[in-house]
């Protein structure tokens, strides 16, 4: 009987370990760049804090360039502002890397400067 007790604990102790390790691991995100200017600059920030960090990244040609991008090691959501080669700006807010890979970047409305998008 007194097997039986480190026999359940050990399984769950692995899992907790796994799940532990894995909470700290880098996000990363695919940009594909379907807008028609190229976006020359890339903020990132966690959903919602406007606490924005600029990401160096190579010129993202418009109408089908496409890059991978570290995001940050804690969390899913992620708030993205690019600023295209024309001067104008997006914000994509609340992205879920968790739950896909690819943000597909459309072209903006031809009205605003800056245009806030809804995250996927």
């Amino acid at each position: 009987m007194n097997l039986i007790r480190p026999v359940l604990i050990c399984p769950l102790l692995a899992v907790s370990l796994c799940a532990a390790a894995h909470a700290g691991e880098a996000r990363y995100l695919g940009l594909l760049n379907r807008a028609h200017d190229s976006v020359v600059a890339l903020e990132v920030a966690p959903a919602g804090s406007d606490a924005f960090v600029a990401r160096p990244i190579e010129v993202l040609a418009g109408g089908g360039g496409s890059s991978m991008v570290r995001l940050g090691e804690q969390g899913c959501r992620f708030d993205l502002r690019m600023t295209f080669g024309n001067g104008r700006r997006a914000v994509y807010h609340a992205v879920d890397v968790c739950r896909g890979d690819t943000l597909a970047i459309h072209p903006l409305p031809r009205s605003r400067r800056q245009t806030a998008v809804a995250g996927r």
